[in-house]
């Protein structure tokens, strides 16, 4: 194979591989929108926190040890090493396997456990079991596909991402709808199994995924050729698989953890102002969005129905809180969406930022460093900002059921957040590139403990709650992302010019902003006028009000973008540098006349 074929085979598989991932994305958006209106948000809050334990625990078998894999594999397969390569992938997947069945036994039976002292939320534990067969199998799927990425062959991994993530859409919903219709009793249970229903789709998924995995590995060892190379001891190749996945692990480590000890202390702190409540300790009212008089009607409103139906299990303090958390879980489902996007560009930026310095370029570098935080604040920026400007109108726009005076609010807020966590997941990949691992840790471990002292002074506040979560989240985010932006400037040389690269994106960004919040605001006012010319009653009203805001919203959504990249061409924010860095690049730049 020439020189252009490796490097055509290279890149063809990362974009394969990017494809997958971004497709796989896409389907997790649409199966959680649908999915938070079947859930209450007391339901939902049960689903959050389990897929919080479950990332953990996956993050802990299974950050560092895919990517030693296949890194050994590689090596010993360009070595022509095939007896290597299959004892490496024999050791691996043992240990994938130890910290699968180790996982699945903390989740399955100690899932009580789990959900009372871990997140706080004794409630979830039926959607911790329900997960728990899904973080074995995908112990067991990265075995496979550390060995496949070994060779180079991204397929089977964009191809299994993709079967766990139409399972979950299909088989979770369709479960979750099932159990809804049998009307279990109490409601409250009904509930509970209803969202542990929904989120065993994802342990069906990983089923199938490891059993595609599974065939299409022996079926590539059934076309291999014999060696006779001599394999090193097991204990030696699991040394340097640990040796290489340890950073790794404890780099992803850091913030699972804080997400869990984040996700224990909001549900705590929201439980003690509950039982202030209950114990008629405050005086206040209003609140920030008037939370607190909202929290007291809820408050109520549970206590009235455990009294209405003494067999129902309802627990006032613990359901309260569950409610509010439900609804900050539903408006992180669109906050998740803009940083999604960044992983097709750090997967494009990395390796060509690492070739510069393995060929001393540093002024191909610095311009590829430059270009990636350009390309990524003309994505961040729009989206954080559009988020802010229309967090109340999406929330009804995505769950109409659901209070959008509170969901608004802290959407509003994570749409800021996401600007930095865009900022922070290019800035880290940077660093990377240049060979900085180990601050990278440091940086997420301040904004861990900066995102747990606010939000412990926050959420705790009555006037203020599940308000504060967020603000915990851009704190947390923005400390990140300007720790790393600042060691970028002081550590690699020829630094990028943050001036250049911010200031123009900012602001076409405010002002597309600005755009869609007063279009929506008049594009609203007028369609839900529109009723009156038709005599409807109460349900009518409530349809054409609902339809009135959609369609307001997908409208401003549409001029904010149009406004936006009218913005990005009469600003010249972007170089035809920054589209050679994109496939099609260069017929982008001719099709726009950009020079």
């Amino acid at each position: 194979m020439s020189r252009q074929q490796k490097k055509n085979t290279f890149f063809g598989s990362a974009a394969i591989l990017t494809m997958g991932i971004v497709l796989v994305k896409i389907i997790g958006a649409i199966y959680k929108i649908p999915l938070g209106n079947m859930l209450t948000e007391e339901a939902y809050g049960d689903f959050n926190g389990a897929y919080n334990i479950y990332n953990f625990f996956l993050t802990i078998s299974t950050a560092g040890l895919p990517v030693a894999l296949s890194k050994t594999v590689s090596e010993a397969n360009a070595l022509g090493r095939r007896n290597q390569v299959n004892r490496t992938f024999r050791v691996a997947f043992s240990a994938f396997l130890f910290m699968g069945l180790f996982s699945f036994l903390c989740m399955s039976v100690f899932g009580q456990q789990v959900a009372t002292h871990v997140i706080n939320n004794e409630k979830a534990v039926y959607c911790i079991r329900a997960l728990s067969p899904a973080v074995l199998c995908t112990c067991c799927c990265s075995a496979f596909r550390g060995y496949a990425q070994g060779h180079m062959n991204m397929v089977p991994t964009a191809v299994s991402q993709i079967i766990e993530a139409v399972c979950k859409l299909f088989v979770g919903l369709a479960l979750a709808a099932i159990i809804m219709r049998m009307h279990i009793e109490p409601q409250d249970l009904g509930d509970r199994m209803v969202a542990a229903g929904a989120i065993a789709g994802v342990s069906v998924g990983s089923v199938l995924s490891v059993l595609f995995l599974a065939f299409q590995h022996i079926g590539a060892r059934q076309h291999q050729k014999p060696s006779g190379d001599r394999a090193e001891r097991s204990d030696t190749i699991l040394a340097r698989l640990l040796i290489l996945a340890i950073p790794i692990t404890l780099s992803s480590c850091t913030t699972s953890i804080v997400t869990l000890i984040d996700t224990n202390l909001v549900m705590d702190q929201l439980q003690t102002v509950f039982t202030g409540i209950q114990d008629g300790m405050y005086s206040i009212s209003g609140g920030v969005m008037g939370i607190f008089d909202k929290a007291v009607a809820l408050f109520q409103g549970n206590v009235t129905a455990m009294h209405a139906t003494p067999t129902a299990e309802i627990e006032p303090v613990l359901d309260s809180a569950r409610h509010l958390y439900g609804i900050y879980g539903k408006a992180m489902n669109p906050y998740n969406l803009p940083f999604s996007l960044m992983i097709p560009l750090t997967a494009c930026i990395v390796p060509a930022v690492s070739a510069c310095i393995a060929q001393r370029d540093r002024r191909g570098a610095t311009r590829i460093v430059e270009s990636a935080l350009r390309m990524a604040s003309l994505i961040a920026f729009p989206a954080g900002f559009g988020l802010f400007a229309l967090g109340g109108p999406i929330m009804g726009l995505l769950y109409p059921t659901s209070d959008q005076t509170i969901g608004g609010p802290l959407l509003s807020i994570l749409g800021l957040a996401s600007i930095f966590v865009c900022l922070q997941l290019v800035g880290t990949s940077i660093l990377q590139a240049y060979g900085i691992v180990n601050l990278p840790i440091i940086t997420v471990f301040v904004g861990g403990v900066v995102k747990i002292a606010v939000n412990y002074a926050l959420v705790g506040n009555p006037a203020i709650l599940i308000i504060g979560a967020p603000v915990g989240t851009l704190c947390c985010f923005m400390v990140v992302s300007c720790m790393n932006l600042f060691i970028i400037k002081r550590v690699i040389p020829r630094p990028p010019r943050y001036a250049g690269t911010f200031v123009k994106p900012f602001l076409a960004s405010a002002i597309m902003a600005a755009a869609a919040w007063g279009s929506h605001g008049l594009l609203d006012r007028l369609l839900r006028g529109m009723k009156f010319f038709w005599k409807v009653n109460q349900a009518g009203e409530e349809y054409f009000s609902y339809m009135g805001s959609a369609i307001a919203t997908l409208l401003s959504v549409a001029i904010g973008g149009i406004v936006y990249l009218i913005l990005v061409l009469a600003f010249r924010i972007i170089s035809k540098e920054d589209l050679e860095l994109m496939p099609k690049g260069e017929k982008i730049a001719r099709l726009l006349r950009i020079r």
